[in-house]
């Protein structure tokens, strides 16, 4: 029975199947091996676009509803919730879905087959600190996978699917770190790789600890959107109390949305237009709230965030970089650095040394012990990021994997061992 490994993410997604006995990463979207996980739903002609297809409709102003960072509602409240699209009302599970859907019409293509077996990525913890939420979760994505026709569903942390991936290529026995830091989770295994253990099943005994943060490249969208653009927008303003008496701060709801990408079609409501003239009439910065404004009604908030997101990974090679807001207001740039961006995330990157801590606890090894680094997921180009996660193993070697393609790769070999 045909089978494949599943990287569903939170930012990408990728796809391996069995090509000619030789398990490998296949095209998802023309010839690129990676798919955006982003959904455009055209108006004009009620067609549905994917990956770059639906990013690039979305910039090129068609009309229509972009969604993307979906991973990010599964575990929450909002996958209980339904959304109007044009005339329908779509739940999100149906939304993910589609995306899954297209996925599975990939591997049926690859393959000549109809691939009916799968392993799906799964981050350590969907949600943190919340057992039946993570559960919930899982057993969403499953019930997704499903209905899409997938018959057999496996699950296996994507960590360990990337320490698959590395071994490889390992020529002897090593104590390797695994950093998988990707759109959504931020997932650390510390393994025991070797050759030999390349052809055993049970690598149980292999994996000494395994532990993962809900902090990935969308936090940091998120938190540097909040940091730098947000507050030109009506952030951290006043706005005079119902009596005109008191000065009070402008509510942060609307802007923490406008700053999430899985909560930005939340602000595109009526109620939400009719708040907002309100706090207009009393707003004491109001030329920034009228800009708060005309960015909902025109629906721009993905432009924003995809204009935070490029300059982010701009960072990550320099040493300053503009975010684009031209689509907000003719020639508005705002510049951002690495210092700016290491001073809106500096919480996070705590929460993430101590994850990493744990996890070196956990298995009982010092720092010092560990081999190797091996670093996948788009978040670990982040100097900040990157730097966190070397500091605690010194004697280690650090190795770029794939920053994209090493779970899906690893999933594919996992779903090797499990249905081949």
């Amino acid at each position: 029975m045909p089978f494949c490994g599943l990287d569903f993410g939170t930012s990408n997604s990728t796809l391996a199947c069995q090509i000619q006995d030789r398990m490998e990463l296949v095209a998802v979207e023309e010839n690129s091996r990676t798919l955006p996980s982003s959904i455009f739903f055209d108006f004009n002609d009620n067609s549905i676009s994917f990956g770059r297809a639906a990013l690039s409709r979305y910039v090129d102003g068609a009309e229509g509803r972009l969604m993307r960072s979906l991973k990010s509602v599964l575990g929450s409240s909002l996958m209980e919730e339904t959304t109007r699209i044009k005339t329908r009302v779509y739940t999100f599970k149906e939304i993910i879905g589609l995306i899954l859907g297209r996925l599975k019409a990939a591997a049926d293509a690859a393959t000549g087959a109809d691939v009916a077996h799968v392993v799906l990525g799964r981050p350590v913890h969907f949600v943190d600190d919340n057992p039946e939420a993570d559960r919930n979760a899982r057993d969403a994505l499953e019930e997704i996978a499903r209905a899409q026709g997938f018959r057999k569903v496996a699950f296996q942390y994507e960590p360990i699917a990337a320490a698959l991936a590395y071994e490889q290529s390992v020529t002897r026995e090593e104590f390797a770190l695994i950093a998988d830091i990707g759109g959504g989770t931020s997932d650390f295994s510390i393994v025991r790789v070797s050759p030999e253990g390349r052809t055993r099943a049970d690598r149980s005994q292999d994996v000494l600890a395994n532990k993962g943060v809900h902090i990935g490249g969308t936090d940091i969208d998120r938190l540097l959107s909040l940091r730098a653009v947000m507050p030109l927008l009506g952030l951290n303003s006043e706005r005079r109390g119902d009596f005109g008496a008191k000065i009070l701060p402008v509510p942060n709801g609307v802007f923490v949305d406008l700053a999430t990408w899985h909560r930005i079609n939340l602000l595109y409501k009526p109620e939400v237009a009719r708040e907002l003239r309100s706090l207009l009439r009393h707003s004491l910065s109001p030329e920034l709230i009228e800009r708060l404004i005309a960015v909902i009604e025109s629906r721009r908030g993905h432009s924003i965030a995809l204009a935070v997101e490029a300059a982010k990974i701009a960072l990550s090679t320099q040493e300053e970089a503009g975010i684009d807001l031209g689509e907000v207001e003719r020639g508005f740039v705002v510049e951002a650095t690495p210092r700016l961006l290491h001073e809106a995330i500096a919480d996070r990157l705590g929460a993430l040394g101590r994850t990493l801590e744990e996890t070196l606890q956990a298995s009982g090894l010092r720092g010092e012990r560990i081999d190797s680094v091996f670093l996948t997921g788009g978040s670990t180009a982040i100097p900040a990021v990157r730097n966190v996660v070397t500091s605690l193993t010194p004697q280690a070697r650090v190795v770029e994997g794939d920053l994209f393609g090493a779970v899906g790769l690893g999933l594919g070999l996992d779903a090797m061992r499990k249905f081949g």
